[in-house]
């Protein structure tokens, strides 16, 4: 599986287990960073806080990198939209999640969209409608090495307990709806 997507609402630890994977050797490409640097980022959407993408011109862009022979890791809430071997979907506990993006100082209305989007599965559900294989990890305990380890066995083909759909928060569904 030469490249891999890792991906997830944000704060479900997406850096972090990237940054281990980076230390442990393996190339990772931080998607937004690339974003940046290549001149790929649209229009602002202000109420929103975030910015329009390109996904064809972005997907383009990747094409160097994903020729390449050895296994690399796209870090991004993105990767599951571009073209790759597998899809890993972090997901996080939505209170704990709330906390992670209240602790980054983003706005009340940001926190609950974001919360609202992991209880919903809508990355996971995204990931699904694709052919690529799924692999769903709950990073709600546990460190940043503990999934890269999962990670790291899944893409060795020695982790099968992690298809997605095991996952399933919906019993907070009041207290964000």
């Amino acid at each position: 599986m030469p490249l891999i997507a890792i991906t997830g609402t944000p704060g479900t630890g997406k850096t972090s287990v990237s940054e281990e994977l980076r230390s442990r050797g393996y190339k990772v490409v931080d998607i937004n960073r690339h974003l940046r640097e290549h001149g790929l980022l649209g229009e602002k959407d202000v109420p929103r806080d975030t910015y329009e993408v390109d996904l064809d011109a972005l997907n383009d862009s990747l094409t160097e990198i994903r020729d390449s022979p050895d296994t690399v890791f796209m870090d991004s809430h993105l990767s599951h939209c571009l073209d790759c071997h597998a899809i890993i979907v972090l997901r996080c506990d939505p209170k704990v999640l709330a906390e992670r993006l209240k602790a980054r100082g983003y706005s009340e209305a940001k926190v609950t969209e974001n919360v609202q989007v992991e209880l919903l599965d809508v990355i996971l559900c995204e990931a699904t409608d694709s052919d690529i294989p799924v692999y769903e990890i709950d990073c709600t305990s546990g460190t940043a090495s503990d999934t890269a380890d999962t990670i790291v066995g899944i893409i060795n083909g020695m982790d099968n307990d992690h298809s997605p759909g095991k996952i399933n928060w919906t019993g907070e569904m009041e207290e964000w709806f």
